[in-house]
């Protein structure tokens, strides 16, 4: 398009997978985002959550520096403690939602507008249990978007679920859009600051297109993740859900799929939606591989979009 992207959207990337060396909560967590903020390609941040509470201050105070907003992604907390909001165990449930818990409280400190969810890790039980499951995580789902709510102050944080594979890496019960839509209609009866997350990354791995995925959850599409994903060779060492660079030799995920993906996005009214976020997010989720060079990395992700950006 002739117009320029930030008249549609901001563009954000996801810190802890970027450098994933800050995933656990420290690490140099000021020193990457000030790499970063210092970019003006990127908008948004979306970080998790960190132990120091003055390194969460310098990072508020480099992200204001940098007129960016940031974004909060609680995965590491579900996925790094093999937490399922969806178990069937009652206990392993509330522990789940325990920990999303902190998640929102760290976010609504760092004012942000929009936090990620993963329903678990291995949450998919088997289609002889799925209903139960469904059950769980519904549950779960409108007691996290409640607390969110109880603790609001000048707004209400919204909860964005995020689908991942049901048969290969983390094999969750959501899964399948269509399966996440069904769940996120009834979510939504009773809480509405709740929504959900679409990756591109994930899509091959689910066995969907862009045009399927994106169509089935416009309604309650708030958010987006663009990546890639290496699903062709078990051994290698990005195999599954790694979310490697575009372009990648054995990938799925190059310029033509990005193009596609904006394309739908463009056609199901995505960009004219009134969201949680300043504007419309579209975030890079991109994770070195052995010997990558994150700033060569950061370019990769410049060059692949102004690729796309000019397509469409």
């Amino acid at each position: 398009m002739d117009t320029h992207w930030s008249s549609y959207l901001q563009i954000g990337l996801v810190h802890f997978m970027m450098y994933p060396e800050t995933m656990g909560g420290d690490g140099p967590i000021v020193d990457s985002i000030q790499r970063v903020a210092a970019d003006p390609f990127f908008d948004v941040l979306e970080v998790t959550r960190m132990q120091d509470p003055a390194v969460r201050q310098q990072v508020r105070d480099i992200v204001d520096m940098a007129h960016m907003d940031l974004g909060f992604g609680s995965q590491p907390g579900i996925l790094g403690n093999e937490l399922n909001t969806a178990a069937l165990d009652e206990d392993l449930r509330q522990r789940s939602v325990a920990d999303i818990k902190s998640s929102i409280d760290q976010a609504y400190e760092h004012g942000v507008r929009l936090l990620a969810m993963i329903d678990g890790l291995g949450s998919w039980p088997g289609e002889d249990r799925k209903e139960q499951a469904i059950e769980q995580v519904t549950k779960s789902l409108r007691e996290i978007c409640q607390y969110a709510q109880d603790q609001a102050g000048d707004y209400c944080l919204t909860i964005s679920l995020e689908t991942f594979d049901r048969s290969i890496e983390k094999k969750s019960l959501l899964g399948p859009t269509r399966d996440a839509v069904a769940v996120g209609e009834r979510v939504r009866e009773t809480h509405p600051n709740f929504g959900l997350t679409i990756d591109l990354s994930h899509l091959p791995l689910l066995g969907e297109t862009p045009e399927e995925s994106l169509t089935l959850a416009q309604d309650l599409l708030i958010h987006t993740h663009i990546g890639n994903c290496l699903m062709r060779d078990p051994e290698h060492p990005a195999y599954g859900d790694k979310h490697p660079r575009f372009g990648a030799p054995g990938t799925e995920n190059d310029v033509s799929d990005l193009v596609e993906f904006l394309q739908v996005l463009r056609r199901i009214g995505f960009f004219d939606k009134e969201l949680p976020t300043r504007k419309p997010l579209v975030t890079f989720e991109v994770r070195p591989m052995q010997g990558e060079s994150q700033d060569v990395l950061l370019a990769n992700c410049r060059r692949v979009w102004q690729a796309a950006w000019a397509q469409l």
